[in-house]
């Protein structure tokens, strides 16, 4: 019975492994010729690593944002109280993407837009393609066609509580529309987050500030639209104003204060302030002067401020000019500063976390 037993032929092991990884390898060229090159990727693979970025037109928010500027591919919310400088930074934003070559274009659904102060911020004004919907649908909808069109680097939608339901707007006044304009937006991000992503644009969102009412303990402000946009947006920028700046007795502008309430692309809640020079935006050589003298790129001494060893200027003001007056001394500036505060940054993948959900529950999207 053993010498049986012993001549009866071994089955040869299946290798469970190569099995698999031939099934997977099937599978995948099955998805691809189906719905494309990429639809299933490798995490580590290069594109899905690297974050593209736009400068957003304030050095120290591009240090803040931790990836050198807006990432493309997202959809970025700004928001603030009134007269904050919500329109100048998305302004910036334009002006930016226009020098690297892109294409922007702005929906105008609060019929507030400034060309000439637009082209003063260096917005190439003959080359913005500007929309003013009639609704909040139609607003989102010219949004969306836009960006799917993939020829289209930044859509700015100015602003979300403008963007009117049809419905109200067919409506008489007094009329109550509960959560109308909350799930309109809703249904928005969720066409909107997967093109964004696919045709590596950027869907830049201004927002506007309310109170709830009867919060006693707590931050009572809140965004308008619901709550779709705070779960989809990838950065979300707080802005405020700080104090006035003077040229002698007369005001020129005054301090912003930036804060990253939202970052999933590099660690969150950094913040930064920035020179708002009223009919000129930010102040670049005022952000480059700022950041060189924490860095100790530029020396300070008393009042005067030296670079490379020779004196640029007697005081903030003088020394901002003359950075203003010498842009390739500004410009070589600038790189000292980007690389000293970008070569440790490193993108951080998105968590799962209660930020990533993709469907929201009916009484969040009632909610306005």
């Amino acid at each position: 019975m053993a010498r049986k037993a012993a001549e009866k032929k071994t089955v040869p092991e299946v290798d469970v492994k190569s099995e698999k990884a031939r099934a997977l390898e099937q599978t995948l060229s099955a998805l691809e010729k189906e719905f494309g090159k990429g639809t299933v990727m490798k995490l580590g693979d290069k594109t899905a690593m690297q974050v593209e970025t736009v400068s957003s037109g304030c050095l120290e928010l591009d240090i803040a944002l931790g990836v050198g500027g807006l990432p493309r591919g997202r959809i970025v919310e700004i928001y603030g109280p009134e007269s904050s400088g919500k329109t100048t930074f998305a302004l910036h934003a334009v002006a930016e993407v226009q020098k690297a070559g892109g294409i922007a274009a702005f929906i105008d659904a609060e019929h507030a837009l400034d060309p000439k102060y637009a082209q003063a911020l260096g917005v190439k004004i003959d080359e913005l393609y500007v929309s003013q919907p009639n609704s909040g649908e139609d607003a989102l909808e010219i949004a969306e066609s836009l960006v799917r069109s993939g020829a289209v680097d930044i859509v700015v939608i100015d602003s979300v509580a403008a963007l009117v339901p049809r419905a109200e707007i067919d409506g008489e006044m007094g009329d109550s529309f509960v959560g109308l304009q909350a799930r309109m937006m809703s249904q928005a991000m969720r066409k909107l987050t997967g093109v964004v992503a696919k045709t590596n644009a950027i869907a830049l969102f201004i927002n506007q500030i309310r109170e709830k009412v009867g919060v006693i303990y707590g931050n009572p402000e809140t965004t308008t639209g619901g709550r779709a946009l705070k779960f989809y947006a990838s950065v979300r920028l707080e802005i405020r104003r700080g104090e006035q700046l003077k040229s002698g007795s007369e005001v020129i502008g005054n301090r912003t204060k930036v804060k990253v309430v939202k970052n999933k692309v590099a660690p969150p809640f950094r913040s930064c302030e920035c020179d708002l020079l009223y009919g000129k935006g930010i102040s670049h050589a005022g952000s480059i002067l700022d950041l060189a003298v924490e860095d100790d790129i530029i020396q300070k001494s008393g009042a005067w401020f030296s670079y490379q060893d020779a004196r640029i200027g007697q005081g903030r003001d003088n020394a901002r000019k003359f950075l203003e007056e010498n842009p390739d001394i500004a410009k070589e500036i600038e790189d000292k500063i980007r690389q000293k505060a970008l070569s440790t940054a490193a993108p951080v993948s998105d968590d799962l976390d209660a930020d990533n959900i993709p469907e929201m529950p009916e009484d969040m999207e009632d909610e306005d």
